[in-house]
Parts: structure tokens; C-alpha cells; sequence
């Protein structure tokens, strides 16, 4: 990764801040070599603060965090795209976002995870997917071999809308399962991903 630092007569260049599961982009910073090669060391997105001169790591007060995923130089090696899992909101206002939007994705399996992680972090219990959380690994485990039987029978009929209904309460259940041994499906993709190269 060659980035062209003395470009810009501060050495400082752009670095956008974009979430890696929604694709939004969270807020712009600079970087100078230090703040780079802090951000790379802490695995914490690092900037050079203009106003307190000083090097700064977003969240060392707040705790919410920027945890890094990749960096990415553009075709002029002069700017950064740091992809990022943000901790809590990312704007000094509260807002997700620098430009007061919410990081939300486009992608329902992805808010639908979100509803999943937040019930098993914050327990109801009114909440039929926290109180399988509750009863631990091997009742989501079974949970989910029980709707893949489901499913295998659905299949062999011809009625679209049972089918199509345990298909939705497989991938559900699935989710959780994921959750509950600490994986998103974020880490499934990215195997995926690997297998298709």
C-alpha cells in the first residue's frame, strides 16, 4: 500500500470511514504516517486531529470505537477508504453518521441480524429469540435441525407458501445459531467469497 503523503502540503490526507456491513459511510478524517501506522498497530482507526494537533483515536473518550476491517488506497494513492465496525454512534453529536443518517443497511437480512444480536445482548423476556438464546447452544442447534426437516418435507409437495414459510424459519433460526456461537453472517459471506475465487 504505497499512500502519497507529501501531496498535500500538511501531509495529512483524506481517510472516508465507511461501515463494511452496511456500506455507509460514517465520516471523513485525515491521516498523516503516524496515524496510519497507529490505526494499523491499535486496529482502532487513528486520525491526526487538526483542531488538538495531536494524534487521536476515535473513541478513546467515548468508547465508541472504530474497529478496523481494511484499507483501501485510491487510484491517485492519495486518499483512504478504511472500512470499519463502528462501536455506537460515530458523529461528537450522537448520530450514526457524520451527516446525521442512520447506519442502516438496504439489506433486511442484515437489520434482521441486528434485531437478533440485540436480543441476545439485551434479553426480554418477551422475546421468543432471547429466551432460545436462554436455553443455550444445543436448543438453537436442534432448533434449526428440526426447521431444515421441515423444510426437506416442504419440498417434496407442491404447496409454494409452506415451503416458502420454512424456508424463512430456517434461515431465522440459522441467524440465531450463527449469534449464538459468535459469528455473523458477514463471516459466512466472506467464506463464500473465498470459495468462489
Amino acid at each position: 500500500m504505497i499512500i502519497d503523503f507529501k501531496k498535500y502540503p500538511d501531509g495529512l490526507v483524506p481517510a472516508i470511514v465507511q461501515d463494511v456491513a452496511t456500506g455507509k459511510v460514517l465520516m471523513l478524517g485525515f491521516m498523516n504516517e503516524a496515524a496510519l501506522a497507529k490505526t494499523q498497530e491499535l486496529q482502532k482507526v487513528t486520525f491526526f486531529s487538526r483542531s488538538k494537533n495531536r494524534l487521536w483515536t476515535k473513541g478513546e473518550e467515548s468508547g465508541n470505537y472504530l474497529l478496523l476491517q481494511e484499507i483501501k488506497v485510491d487510484c491517485d494513492n492519495d486518499t483512504l477508504l478504511i472500512k470499519v465496525n463502528p462501536v455506537g454512534p460515530v458523529c461528537h453529536t450522537g448520530a450514526d453518521t457524520c451527516w446525521d443518517e442512520k447506519n442502516t443497511s438496504d439489506n433486511f437480512l442484515l437489520q434482521l441480524e441486528q434485531v437478533i444480536i440485540n436480543r441476545k445482548n439485551n434479553p426480554s423476556e418477551k422475546s421468543y429469540t432471547s429466551s432460545l438464546f436462554a436455553k443455550g447452544i444445543n436448543k438453537v442447534a436442534q432448533k434449526v435441525g428440526e426447521e431444515a426437516v421441515e423444510l426437506v418435507i416442504e419440498a417434496k409437495d407442491n404447496n409454494d407458501d409452506l415451503f416458502k414459510n420454512e424456508a424463512a424459519d430456517l434461515l431465522f433460526h440459522y441467524l440465531i445459531l450463527l449469534q449464538a456461537k459468535g459469528f455473523s453472517l458477514q463471516d459466512i459471506i466472506n467464506v463464500l467469497k473465498e470459495r468462489h475465487k
